[in-house]
């Protein structure tokens, strides 16, 4: 009960501080930067999302760093280790297999290719930018947080740091950035790239979490920071246009 008021109120203060961020933000373009009223207009569902994974991946971080969300973590993997029959387990590894450094960055580079030879310029700088700016990610922060791996069953060995979850991270950035380059010239096709890509980050994440690789925040932590920077960048593209 302790442990789920407490994930009530983070939420709150998360939906708290994204309202004010966006307030703050509307007020700045509607005072001082009046020729960034249309891309926001057009934009507000992405630029708030955005803000949701920011200030999310924030607050993960902050509790992971304080040693508040270890309760949690353990009795969610415990709960999926119970729940989720071991038959499966080649599956999950099958799908930990795309989100591989050899699978993704090949997946890239071809669709970077595809997006060039469409003339997409930006959408193909979009998916460039948003990979090597995941995995730069991944690099830096499994260094600085040095978070160990969760140990609760046999499994199989895995190194480096925990938090947080490159598969996750770089796999959400890549689907987002991907959704993102297909539906911007192919409106009509928004939904469906959308919900593949989200599909694709929610079945990694748990795939990591059945296979005993990571902790729940690590790889909640990593699909929020993957999402938001291709966002980021497609609204910093928008708005700098709009000048």
């Amino acid at each position: 009960m302790h442990i789920t008021l407490e994930v009530l109120l983070d939420l709150v203060k998360i939906l708290l501080i994204v309202a004010g961020l966006y307030a703050a933000i509307a007020m700045y373009v509607r005072h001082r930067q009046p020729d960034w009223s249309v891309p926001l207009q057009r934009r507000r569902l992405a630029l708030v999302w955005a803000l949701l994974a920011i200030a999310g991946a924030i607050q993960i971080t902050e509790g992971v760093l304080g040693g508040e969300t270890a309760p949690v973590d353990k009795a969610i993997l415990l709960y999926l280790r119970e729940l989720i029959p071991h038959s499966l387990d080649p599956l999950f590894k099958a799908i930990t297999w795309t989100g591989s450094v050899k699978v993704l960055d090949s997946l890239a580079l071809l669709t970077v290719l595809l997006l060039l030879v469409r003339k997409y310029r930006f959408e193909a700088l979009l998916v460039t930018v948003s990979v090597i700016g995941a995995e730069g990610i991944v690099y830096v922060m499994k260094a600085l947080v040095g978070r160990e791996r969760p140990q609760l069953w046999a499994m199989q060995w895995y190194g480096g740091s925990s938090f947080p979850s490159g598969h996750t991270l770089v796999v959400a950035a890549f689907a987002t950035a991907l959704a993102l380059g297909i539906s911007r010239p192919h409106p009509a096709a928004r939904d469906v790239v959308v919900s593949l890509a989200f599909l694709w980050i929610a079945l990694m994440a748990l795939s990591r979490l059945v296979l005993g690789a990571h902790w729940p925040t690590d790889v909640l932590a990593a699909a929020c920071i993957g999402a938001a920077l291709p966002l980021l960048i497609s609204l910093g593209h928008d708005f700098w246009r709009s000048r």
